[in-house]
């Protein structure tokens, strides 16, 4: 077995109604449900406030992130385990952020 991140991407911009925001979570949490069942997640994670910083260059420089021009913003992850890159992408397939234009990048991680 081996580990996979999520990080999830949603446009920027992206706002709904708080019973849109219910119905959503309860996606969201059905869909951790079915992963946990499944024995694939290995850190739930969590969700990221929309600021940061960025730190870039030698000269170290830090800035405000994300940067204006970004098209989508990473608003959260996951780390799941599983046979191959393959099946991680299968399971990413059910992500709900999906049903809402977003996306979920799926990287291996590295073992060290």
């Amino acid at each position: 077995m081996s580990e996979y991140l999520f990080l999830y991407r949603a446009p920027s911009g992206d706002s709904a109604s708080p019973e849109q925001m219910q119905q959503i979570m309860q996606k969201w949490l059905a869909w951790f449900k079915d992963l946990g069942e499944k024995g694939r997640i290995k850190n739930m994670g969590q969700p990221l406030e929309t600021g940061g910083k960025v730190v870039s260059g030698t000269a170290k420089s830090v800035h405000d992130g994300p940067f204006a021009e970004t098209k989508d913003v990473v608003n959260g992850y996951t780390l799941v385990e599983t046979k191959d890159l393959a099946e991680a992408a299968e399971l990413a397939k059910g992500c709900p952020i999906l049903d809402r234009g977003g996306s979920v990048e799926v990287r291996p991680i590295r073992k060290m």
